[in-house]
């Protein structure tokens, strides 16, 4: 696997190097030792997939507070995102700023995002499909959210907004949200 730091700290895209012959290829996807030597979480406790039906929807921006908040690891298995996270961490160099890149089901990338960061995402194309690997247990009552407009982050969204959830659009922005201990 090919570990590239991205301009959140802490947060890694996950490239993998593929093994190919006259069937096709083979490639590791995660591997505890290879985290482990990059200083990045190696127990996941919960996995969860998402399928998007419509270009130009966006999820999130989601995170969970602590002492629940959690690491995910993300790879679009069908299709294509923009996928974007948002630093929270108090004290954080980059607090308040985001970063955003393209995983599809063809690069096979993933992005690793710290805890206290905000994780969401736009599709590229219809019939998009996400699968998750978390740290922590889903907990509703630690669960947080970022409004995706928010004009302080200001996320530049790949296409115009075809549709986002009531709840999405309805989360705090940046000042009443504040920083994140994680």
């Amino acid at each position: 696997m090919k570990f590239t730091a991205l301009p959140i700290a802490g947060a890694v895209r996950v490239d993998i190097e593929k093994r190919e012959d006259e069937r096709g290829f083979f490639a590791r996807t995660f591997c505890a030792r290879e985290f482990a030597d990059h200083g990045l979480e190696t127990a996941w406790v919960q996995m969860n997939s998402s399928l998007t039906r419509r270009t130009g929807s966006v999820r999130g921006m989601h995170f969970q507070r602590p002492p629940k908040a959690e690491v995910k690891f993300i790879r679009c298995i069908k299709g294509a995102v923009f996928d974007v996270i948002v630093d929270l961490r108090e004290g954080s160099p980059t607090y308040g700023r985001w970063h955003g890149t393209e995983l599809t089901g063809d690069n096979r990338a993933m992005l690793y995002v710290p805890k206290g960061c905000a994780h969401g995402f736009q599709t590229l194309a219809d019939d998009t499909e996400l699968l998750y690997l978390h740290s922590e247990f889903y907990s509703p009552e630690h669960e947080g959210g970022l409004r995706f407009d928010d004009p302080d982050v200001g996320i530049v969204w790949t296409l115009p907004i075809a549709e986002i959830s009531t709840k999405d659009r309805q989360h705090p922005l940046l000042g009443q949200v504040g920083s994140i201990r994680s």
